[in-house]
Formats: structure tokens, C-alpha cells, sequence
């Protein structure tokens, strides 16, 4: 494997973390519906990097999965009960917080390895894998801005509560 396959593995890894926290962050705050609903969204966006990544890696000697098995039914409904009983707890705020603040970090990471990428590929003259870049780089950096966006909302009403 050359070396932009092992930053496409990176990415790879990245964005299957990305996807799964989401998925978490959704199924754990159930009662904050907009949290719930967009970060499955969220998640589904970094889902289908994870496919057009597993398309173009075997170009760089990178086998990689596509991400389809990333939430369990059984797990996901025990995740689901768990966030119903957390929301009758004192500081279900300060989880949500916590999750939002990961997630934020977690997509800062995921767009640098974007941007790496992009780089590579620019300065290789790699059409495709820059396609790729520009298709999926925006996505990450609206999932990074949706999770800060959030954090700044919540951040008063949750602290100082």
C-alpha cells in the first residue's frame, strides 16, 4: 500500500468513527428531537464517504469497508432506553455537551485528513481522488459547524442553569 492509501485508511477510520459518534449522539438524546434527527443525518452523509472512499482505496492499495454495519438493532434500542432514563438524571445537559463537543472534534480531525488528501491529490494531478475531496470535504466541515453551532446555543442555558 503506498502512502496515500494509508491516509485514505486513515480517513476511512475517521469517518466510520464520525458516523458511529453520530449515531450515538442521536440515539442517546431521543428527547432533543433536532439532535436526534440531524445527527442521523449527519451520520448518513459520512456513511456514503465511507462507500466512496471503499470505491476509490483499492486504487491506492487500501481495501476498505463500505460502513454498512455501523448501528445494531438490539444495541441501538438499549442505547435508546439508556437515553430515556439519562434525561430524568440531573445533568443530562452536560452529556449532551460532552457528546456535541466529540462530535466537533472528532469532524475537525476527519477534515484535516480531507484536506491532507486534497493536497496529495492536487499535487499528483489526481482528478478523481480531488473529486472526491470536493464532494465529500464540505460535508465534514457542515457536520464540524453544526455540532459548534449547538455547543454555542446550549453552552449558556446549560452551564449557568
Amino acid at each position: 500500500m503506498n502512502r496515500i492509501g494509508l491516509a485514505l485508511r486513515a480517513l476511512h477510520h475517521g469517518e466510520r468513527g464520525l458516523a458511529q459518534d453520530l449515531l450515538r449522539v442521536s440515539e442517546r438524546h431521543v428527547s432533543e428531537h433536532e439532535i436526534h434527527h440531524v445527527a442521523r443525518d449527519l451520520s448518513a452523509w459520512s456513511q456514503r464517504h465511507l462507500r466512496e472512499l471503499a470505491e476509490i482505496g483499492g486504487r491506492y492499495g487500501a481495501r476498505l469497508g463500505t460502513g454498512h454495519a455501523l448501528e445494531t438493532g438490539l444495541g441501538a434500542r438499549l442505547r435508546e432506553k439508556r437515553s430515556e432514563l439519562v434525561k430524568h438524571r440531573s445533568t443530562p445537559g452536560m452529556l449532551l455537551l460532552h457528546d456535541l463537543r466529540h462530535i466537533h472534534v472528532q469532524a475537525a480531525g476527519v477534515s484535516l485528513d480531507w484536506e491532507m488528501i486534497a493536497q496529495a491529490a492536487q499535487g499528483g494531478r489526481d482528478a478523481e481522488l480531488l473529486s472526491l475531496t470536493e464532494r465529500c470535504h464540505p460535508d465534514t466541515l457542515r457536520q464540524m459547524r453544526w455540532a459548534n453551532a449547538h455547543l454555542k446555543q446550549l453552552s449558556p442555558q446549560i452551564l449557568n442553569s
